[in-house]
C-alpha cells in the first residue's frame, strides 16, 4: 500500500505556490502527461492511443531518448501536443550541484529546440516559446528551482500520480488512482517507458473511456492554459 496518496494534498501545493500543481478551471477538462519517452513502441502506443479519443497531452521528455528516438519525438510534434523538458538523463536535482543541473536542463532545451525548428511545423507548445520543466521524482533543489524560474521555465509538477511505473501496484488499482483523484482541471502523471507499460497499456484506456463518458476533454498544457 503507498503511503505517498495519488492526490497531492492541498498543504503540499500551498508549500510550493509557485509550481503548477493543476489548472485553475470549472470546465470539463484534464491535463494528461507522460514522464521518461520518448520510448520505442510505448510512446507510439501513446500517441495511437490519444489520437483515437481526440486527445491531447504533454509529453515530458528526456534528452538523450529524444536523440536516440528522433523520429518518435517528431510525431508526438506532429500530433500537435505540448513537449517538457525531463532533463538529458533523469538526474536527480537532489544529489547534483546546481550550475550541473541547470546545465543538464539546457542541453535538454538545446536538442529540443533542434527537433522542433526542424520539425518545420507549427507549435506554440515548443521550448522555444513555452519552457515546461518537471524535475525527475519531483525533487529538486529550492536554488535550482529559482534558477530555472529566473531562466524562465514553468515549472509542472501534478494533481494526481498514477503510479504506473510501480510495479507492487496493479493494473486496477492505477486506474483507481486516477478516476478517484481526477477533477477538473487535474494535471495527471503517466510515463511512456516500458517499466510502466503493463499498468499504462491497461489504465490509459480506460481513463480516456471514463472520462469521455463524463463529457471531458483532455488538453495540453499551453500558453493559454497556464496564463
Amino acid at each position: 500500500m503507498k503511503i505517498i496518496p495519488a492526490k497531492t494534498p492541498g498543504f503540499v501545493k500551498a508549500l510550493f505556490p509557485n509550481f503548477v500543481w493543476n489548472i485553475n478551471t470549472s470546465n470539463k477538462e484534464l491535463y494528461l502527461t507522460f514522464d521518461d519517452g520518448p520510448t520505442p513502441e510505448i510512446t507510439e502506443w501513446v500517441l495511437q492511443t490519444l489520437k483515437a479519443y481526440n486527445a491531447k497531452a504533454t509529453f515530458f521528455c528526456i534528452g538523450k531518448n529524444i536523440e536516440s528516438n528522433p523520429e518518435i519525438f517528431q510525431n508526438i510534434l506532429k500530433e500537435n501536443h505540448s513537449v517538457g523538458n525531463h532533463t538529458y538523463d533523469h538526474l536527480k536535482g537532489w544529489k547534483t550541484k546546481t550550475k550541473m543541473y541547470v546545465g543538464n536542463i539546457e542541453l535538454t532545451d538545446s536538442v529540443i529546440t533542434f527537433q522542433v525548428q526542424n520539425s518545420k511545423l507549427p507549435n506554440d507548445h515548443s521550448l522555444g516559446t513555452l519552457k515546461l520543466f518537471r524535475p525527475p521524482y519531483g525533487k529538486f533543489k529550492t536554488k535550482q528551482s529559482k534558477k530555472l524560474q529566473k531562466l524562465g521555465y514553468r515549472i509542472i509538477l501534478w494533481d494526481v500520480l498514477s503510479y504506473d511505473w510501480d510495479k507492487s501496484v496493479s493494473e486496477d488499482m492505477c486506474f483507481k488512482n486516477v478516476v478517484s483523484a481526477a477533477k477538473e482541471g487535474s494535471i495527471v502523471v503517466f510515463h511512456d517507458s516500458i517499466k510502466a507499460s503493463r499498468n499504462l497499456k491497461y489504465t490509459l484506456p480506460k481513463v480516456l473511456d471514463h472520462y469521455t463518458e463524463k463529457g471531458y476533454k483532455f488538453k495540453a498544457l499551453s500558453k493559454h492554459t497556464l496564463g
